[in-house]
């Protein structure tokens, strides 16, 4: 991965945008993709589309999309003695939550604070269970409500404080790669179909709100209206000890994006990646999703009447924790598979059943 890329994936994944509160993340997004687009729009919502026209004479259009939000959490109220009730922001795991770093995103700037957990001399032994989110509280360090309120109001999101982390063997681990690297990858298969000439139009596009409900992709997969779109998102790889047997997907690091099969995905359009796969010599492995992804494509699919897509994943580690980890040489690969394909969509379409 070049230096400059990197710097941008660091950049999303250092810049907190839960569900709701976008905004900082798709504007590091929108002005990335500036250079590498003919147009830049964003809608009243935020989502973030960035277009490539190409030719006059080829009416195909291929829409790469990614979903800029993450989970987190949300301040419900300021208790007398200065603390934080909070609440989900969408799938937050309340086994990983305490004892946890925070940071508090407010209007006047952030406010640093940890979830607290009683120390474990003074815990119930007996008692391992975890207690639900609606009962932790964050510790900003003040002494009463009334300064705990100068700082923060209720409604401000919070996310955990984590910075990305390289691991060995070109692993990389931070909170939110689920799912910055899907809209990095949109923007990085964006960048390459336009310099492998594409003639079709292609869309790179960072949705919001998908972990509350693919409101984003419900938006944008009506206004766009493209010929096929592939939803760039993680899956799990269930490849690292703990995984029961009956979960497991045979979906590893390191062994390239997963095209998934079945439900949303559109027979075609999964013909013509996995083609466009192996003629770039580009390894992918597959998934089966039979009733649906759980990503933005079980949106996109209907939209419009009906919308051929595809549930690209990227294989990630400890899904929805702070300690995410992917393998940088799978996203790099999934940012040239989406160039390819973008290069060759003309040739592809139209993605149609045959019946």
């Amino acid at each position: 991965m070049e230096r400059e890329h990197r710097a941008f994936l660091e950049d999303l994944l250092s810049t907190a945008s839960p569900s709701g509160y976008e905004v900082p993340g798709q504007r590091v997004w929108a002005e990335y993709v500036e250079d590498l687009a003919d147009e830049v729009r964003v809608d009243e919502y935020g989502n973030a589309v960035a277009v490539h026209e190409g030719s006059d004479d080829v009416d195909t259009s291929v829409a790469f999309a990614g979903h800029g939000d993450e989970i987190g959490f949300i301040v419900r109220e300021v208790t007398d003695d200065g603390f934080l009730t909070i609440g989900r922001v969408g799938g937050s795991d309340k086994t990983v939550t305490q004892g946890q770093h925070v940071t508090v995103h407010t209007d006047d700037g952030p406010v640093e604070g940890v979830v607290g957990q009683t120390a474990i001399h003074l815990r119930d032994r007996d008692d391992d269970s975890a207690p639900d989110i609606s009962e932790l509280c964050v510790d900003v360090g003040v002494e009463d409500g009334e300064t705990a309120e100068e700082l923060v109001e209720v409604g401000d999101p919070v996310t955990f404080a984590q910075r990305v982390r390289e691991l060995e063997d070109g692993r990389l681990t931070a909170r939110g790669m689920d799912n910055r690297v899907g809209i990095w990858a949109a923007a990085e298969g964006l960048r390459r179909a336009v310099e492998a000439g594409a003639d079709a139009t292609v869309y790179a596009v960072s949705t919001v709100q998908e972990e509350v409900g693919l409101q984003g992709a419900e938006m944008v997969g009506f206004d766009l209206d493209p010929d096929a779109v592939i939803a760039c998102d993680v899956t799990h790889a269930t490849d690292s000890p703990g995984v029961p047997g009956k979960k497991s997907t045979g979906v590893e690091l390191g062994e390239g994006p997963v095209v998934a099969r079945g439900s949303a995905n559109h027979p075609a359009l999964v013909e013509a990646v996995r083609g466009v796969a192996e003629e770039a010599d580009i390894a992918v492995q597959l998934q089966a999703t039979g009733s649906r992804t759980g990503t933005d494509a079980d949106a996109f699919y209907t939209a419009r009447g009906g919308t051929p897509a595809l549930n690209l994943g990227l294989p990630n580690r400890y899904m929805h924790t702070p300690v995410e980890v992917i393998d940088a040489a799978d996203l790099d690969a999934m940012a040239d598979l989406l160039g390819a394909v973008g290069a060759a969509a003309d040739s592809h379409a139209p993605f149609g059943v045959d019946i």
